[in-house]
């Protein structure tokens, strides 16, 4: 195993890609200020120089165009990465993602493989209003065809991203917007992390925390609370929403037998919705209690800061749920959601 070292987030993404385009020269990065620029987040640092203009293209700010050119290049057998500056700009380029990229090896019957990686920022940052802090990966997940891939720390996201790349099929990779300095160890060297397989990233016994991305991190947070309180919580970060290790989160209900999840992202029809489906339904038995999560409130994103820490899921709010859960704590009256009748 190689020795690890620390790198950030942003660092180890730059290696996962720099390795996997001296690996294999059908690769090539293309999006918004990625070359001249160094990228917008500085993920591809240095890479045009490495690697030249026909391996690292900068394009007009014309997302529809661009992941348009890399479905088709996937397609004729190269393997493109496609930068979107944030993922809210892929909502320009839905139509790619989903009716192409997502469905064509499928209606031509494997005669095409897409070999091809949707990459870039999402969710919340910081005070960047209600177009600009969505967290779409509910929208991408819903939709069979693409893999949909959030990692947490730097390690996993060398190992997913170069997974990522080495899989014919479109793979959606969402990257936290506020994580890219977040530091960690990094395996040098040939670190593969599989599609599809979450990790328990804090082990536990009285309920279980299943999240994903910078809510990873939430979670965490929350279960340093927790045990002071003489309450041990399982965290396991799913890693990757499509495909979906259901094996893993039910194991980790069925040592609990509590479940909370944790998604970034509005409460109707999310991810954290069909886990608690999943778990009402398979792990059914092994439950002490209702299964519950902490979402975004289901409100557009406010611009201001103090608005923006109200909406998004708080380490406080999902110790208030681990509580209530516990019957440690009355449930309180359930907040209206939008469009759900009275």
């Amino acid at each position: 195993m190689p020795e690890p070292r620390v790198l950030t987030f942003r660092e180890a993404l730059r290696e996962a890609m720099v390795e996997e385009m001296e690996r294999d020269p059908s690769i090539f990065l293309m999006g918004e200020e990625v070359g001249h620029y160094n990228g917008a987040y500085k993920v591809s640092e240095g890479m045009l120089a490495r690697f030249g203009e026909k391996r690292v293209i900068d394009t007009p700010i014309a997302e529809t165009g661009f992941a348009g050119v890399g479905i088709g290049a996937a397609m004729v057998g190269l393997r493109p990465i496609i930068e979107f500056m944030t993922w809210n700009f892929s909502l320009v380029a839905a139509d790619q993602l989903i009716n192409n990229a997502a469905k064509l090896r499928y209606m031509s019957n494997g005669q095409f493989t897409l070999p091809i990686v949707f990459r870039g920022p999402g969710g919340a940052a910081h005070a960047l209003a209600a177009q600009h802090s969505q967290a779409l990966e509910s929208l991408y997940a819903h939709v069979p065809g693409l893999k949909v891939v959030m990692p947490s720390t730097p390690a996993d996201a060398k190992g997913l991203l170069k997974a990522a790349i080495r899989d014919d099929n479109p793979v959606v990779f969402i990257e936290s917007e506020v994580m890219y300095a977040l530091k960690g160890d990094v395996p040098a060297g040939e670190h593969v992390v599989p599609l599809g397989v979450a990790d328990v990233k804090r082990p536990g016994r009285d309920v279980t925390l299943v999240a994903w991305s910078k809510m990873v991190h939430t979670a965490l947070k929350a279960a340093d609370v927790l045990t002071g309180e003489g309450i041990e919580a399982e965290v396991v970060d799913l890693r990757t929403l499509r495909p979906l290790d259901e094996r893993a989160v039910l194991a980790s209900v069925a040592r609990t037998h509590r479940c909370v999840v944790v998604q970034e992202g509005w409460p109707f029809a999310g991810v954290a919705a069909e886990l608690i489906a999943l778990v009402a339904r398979e792990g059914f038995d092994d439950l002490d209690a209702p299964p519950e999560r902490v979402t975004n409130l289901d409100v557009p994103m406010p611009y201001a800061r103090n608005l923006e820490n109200v909406v998004l899921p708080s380490p406080e709010r999902v110790v208030a749920t681990v509580r209530r859960v516990l019957g440690l704590t009355e449930a309180p009256r359930r907040p209206a959601v939008a469009g759900r009748g009275r």
